[in-house]
């Protein structure tokens, strides 16, 4: 007669069960994007303050040279914030991808051999990078067919 009372019984069996990674990637879509755009802005506003220290003679060569050009700093930033807003809006996200990947080849390169002190923020744009591209891969799929069919020969 006094039979244990359970209000929530109806509610579980209906239920199923998500797993929290299905939000890695927004996640890692919006600590990869919010920076970027900062950065990016940075580009052409010059907020963030240079650093201190100064940097390394190579890695100094470079950065003048960079910045001699007359445009490349302004592409890098205009590229930067680009895949910034794509990646925080969720859009064309496979794109950012592939617009920032050459960059953070660049990035880590730089770093690895001219500054080592940005080493370490360098990898982590890398590992969001791979992450993504992972969680992306089947946009990949596509474009990294050995062999690719013209747009003519694909409506035959």
């Amino acid at each position: 007669m006094n039979e244990p009372t359970t209000h929530n019984a109806g509610l579980a069996e209906g239920r199923t069960t998500k797993s929290v990674t299905r939000h890695f990637p927004t996640v890692a879509r919006i600590l990869m994007g919010l920076p970027l755009i900062v950065f990016g802005l940075n580009g052409f506003f010059n907020f963030i303050p240079a650093p201190q220290t100064p940097l390394p003679e190579g890695a100094a060569a470079l950065v003048g040279a960079l910045m001699k050009s007359g445009y490349m700093m302004q592409l890098i930033g205009a590229t930067q914030l680009i895949a910034g807003v794509m990646l925080a809006l969720n859009r064309f996200v496979p794109l950012a991808l592939a617009l920032f990947a050459p960059f953070i080849v660049n990035s880590i390169a730089f770093h690895l051999w001219l500054e080592p002190s940005g080493l370490p923020m360098a990898a982590v744009f890398l590992v969001l990078e791979v992450y993504l591209a992972w969680a992306y891969r089947n946009a990949y799929c596509p474009m990294l067919a050995m062999r690719a069919a013209t747009s003519k020969t694909a409506a035959k």
